[in-house]
């Protein structure tokens, strides 16, 4: 296998997770949103997985509101930071908790039922990669469920603060991360080897008084800029006024509020099984279109 691209600092990610995960309460709002949304995605399935996996838990926001949903009977949390770690397994409602990184699976071949993950897999480095480990970690017939920031996210703000950077500091460092494309998503299911891929979209918007209120938000949540070749140095207070004053002007609402756009993205399939519906083989079918449809009338003719 060939080394996988780095785009990606996680090295970055885990602190930041960890000094966010001491004030987590505070910003959780957008993974306990999402959490909802991926348990009632379950909640439409009628199989039973007793044995799954919360895939970069966070601080255990789906752990704890995800119950008995689809038939678990034990669920494990896990997350490449120790803070965030220990934030979900002190959760009321208590899971075995592991620090596992996403891109390396500590999990046997045909271990679990189910595998969820909410909100971290936009800033692994192999999403391919790592897809194949979640495939080979699912029983046969195993569900995959998870949701992930799609390229549409935030994109007012990065226009804004690109902007303000290049007025500013006379040029533009690396800033938008390549989150997954939606028309992406599901070849990239397929390629991994899982089965019946569905990908489907949502669009959280959440209302701001300013973008820095926005940009701190982002900062308390671990979730700002992590890619490999950003400028190491500070942002200047005067860029990041800038951007603001910018959104505003842009996007401001008659009050003065600024909204955030969120898309996310969900990835739902299934590890192959012989017991799955296939496609039947080309030129297998036995009734013809045109019997089906009755005659198909003459080509309407044009009217001089």
């Amino acid at each position: 296998m060939s080394d996988p691209i780095t785009v990606f600092d996680r090295r970055i990610l885990k602190m930041r997770r960890d000094r966010a995960a001491n004030r987590s309460q505070d910003y959780n709002f957008l993974f306990a949103e999402t959490a909802e949304r991926l348990a009632d995605r379950l909640d439409d399935t009628t199989r039973n997985f007793p044995t799954a996996l919360d895939l970069g838990c966070h601080s255990g926001e789906l752990g704890q509101i995800i119950g008995k949903r689809g038939g678990i009977e034990t669920l494990f949390q896990s997350d490449i930071s120790l803070g965030y770690a220990r934030n979900a397994k002190n959760g009321a409602v208590k899971h075995p908790t592991l620090v596992a990184d996403e891109e390396f699976l500590p999990f046997a071949h045909g271990s679990l039922d189910l595998i969820l993950s909410n909100l971290s897999l936009h800033w692994v480095n192999d999403l391919p990669g790592m897809l194949v480990q979640a495939r080979q970690a699912l029983k046969p017939d195993g569900f995959f469920l998870a949701s992930m920031l799609g390229g549409e996210t935030l994109k007012d703000l990065r226009d804004a603060l690109m902007t303000a950077e290049a007025e500013e500091e006379g040029g533009v460092s690396p800033r938008i991360s390549p989150f997954i494309d939606v028309r992406d998503a599901g070849a990239l299911l397929q390629r991994s080897g899982f089965a019946l891929p569905v990908v489907d979209i949502d669009e959280i918007t959440v209302d701001y008084p300013d973008a820095l209120k926005l940009m701190r938000d982002l900062a308390g949540m671990g979730e700002s800029n992590l890619i490999l070749k950003r400028s190491k140095k500070f942002t200047k207070r005067s860029t990041l006024a800038r951007a603001a004053a910018i959104y505003h002007d842009r996007h401001a609402r008659p009050d003065g509020r600024v909204n955030a756009r969120f898309q996310v993205v969900y990835l739902t399939a299934w590890s192959p099984d012989e017991s799955q519906p296939k496609p039947l083989r080309r030129g297998s079918g036995q009734v013809s279109l045109v019997d089906f449809l009755g005659d198909v009338p003459d080509k309407p003719k044009p009217v001089n």
